[in-house]
């Protein structure tokens, strides 16, 4: 009966262990095979890499050396959120997104204006410009569709087919939810250039983007667009699409600088400094694109709480703030109306003003649209 009872455990054992091997085999597989997790630098971006002050060992580093403290402590307190019951985490039903009529915007050559697609992806129109900054139009922000939730919406203000000629596309790092692959899949026919934080364009060469139709900048450099200035400026935030790829691309914020206007762009970041210094280098802003959504006390190094956002509009020297990073998926375990009601009272404290438009409602820089409170039908 012993000898019967140690069997058992022995091919119990042996199981276990051949189905941990195809595990590892699978998951390594799927990581080097599948294009969604891109590229890696050449050997030239990294010498390119080397120049500057916030590449160390290897991996690029926050102002500050700032890090994500997440030990093992707080990942367990992580895991355990994540599959706890969260209420209110989506939206009941679908959320209802104004469209877009395609002809509209081939023709239109008027004042400034945004339009916002939900989370970090707009469309910039500005000087007869049609510019993508951080076009993810997929429906889960992540290498499959079993590893994410699904988008809010059902439906795109405009789906990528009908979108016009592109001029440029701005990216601000290489997490899925900012750099699609199927989005650029789709979009790169139509595109003239992109602009990149450095190292980010070893994905789009990966997804066949030619090197010459990629600019990659570091913090505080600037280039331009015909009439247009780019600037990459710091953020607060970490990069990586693979398992042990962190930190390997510089991730950013943007500023978007006509003659006459003057728009911030924060991508994904932490609160710090870096705020008030942008803000005394290129503002007055018309307008922060500021993020707000996606936050937890375990990980506030590098993502903003409503409160530190509106702060940030403040900081930056911004006329108008707009939440973002929000309203299209659950990357976090607060409701998914937290940020604006939050962000919206500390602003009111703060008196600076704050739009909220509706998903692909035009937004005009020399406009002040009033607030529907259209999250709350």
């Amino acid at each position: 009966m012993k000898k019967k009872i140690v069997k058992f455990f022995k091919r119990m054992l042996a199981g276990i262990g051949i189905t941990l091997i195809v595990i590892g085999i699978g998951i390594t597989l799927f990581v080097n095979l599948s294009p969604e997790f891109g590229g890696s630098p050449s050997k030239e971006q990294k010498e390119k890499f080397a120049a500057s002050s916030n590449y160390k060992k290897g991996t690029f580093i926050n102002l500050g050396d700032v890090k994500m403290n997440m030990n093992f402590s707080n990942f367990t307190k992580m895991l355990k959120l994540y599959f706890s019951p969260q209420p209110n985490t989506i939206p009941k039903k679908d959320i209802t997104v104004q469209k877009i009529d395609s002809v509209a915007i081939v023709d239109y050559k008027e004042q400034t204006r945004l339009v916002w697609f939900g989370h970090s992806t707009f469309l910039l129109q500005m000087n007869t410009k049609n510019i993508l900054i951080d076009p993810m139009f997929g429906k889960v922000p992540a290498p499959h569709p079993l590893l994410g939730n699904n988008r809010f919406s059902k439906e795109l203000p405009i789906e990528i087919e009908k979108l016009p000629k592109i001029d440029a596309v701005i990216l601000s790092h290489d997490h899925y939810d900012h750099l699609d692959y199927g989005s650029i899949q789709k979009l790169k026919g139509k595109v003239s250039h992109f602009y990149t934080p450095l190292g980010v364009g070893a994905h789009l060469q990966a997804w066949g983007i030619p090197k010459e139709n990629i600019t990659e900048l570091d913090w505080w450099q600037e280039n331009t667009l015909d009439d247009l200035k780019l600037v990459c400026t710091p953020a607060q935030h970490f990069s990586g699409r693979g398992l042990n790829d962190r930190g390997t691309t510089l991730w950013s914020s943007w500023v978007i600088q006509s003659s006459t206007e003057n728009i911030f762009f924060s991508g994904d970041s932490g609160y710090g400094p870096h705020f008030k210094e942008i803000g005394t280098k290129y503002g007055p802003f018309d307008i922060g694109l500021l993020e707000c959504g996606q936050y937890n006390k375990l990980w506030s190094e590098i993502h903003m709480m409503p409160e530190e956002t509106a702060q940030a509009g403040i900081d930056i020297k911004a006329k108008t703030i707009m939440p973002i990073h929000w309203g299209a998926f659950k990357l976090a375990m607060h409701s998914w109306t937290d940020p604006v009601e939050r962000i919206l009272n500390k602003a009111n404290e703060l008196k600076i003003n704050t739009i909220v438009p509706q998903i692909g409602e035009p937004i005009y820089l020399k406009e002040n649209p009033k607030n529907s409170l259209w999250w709350k039908n």
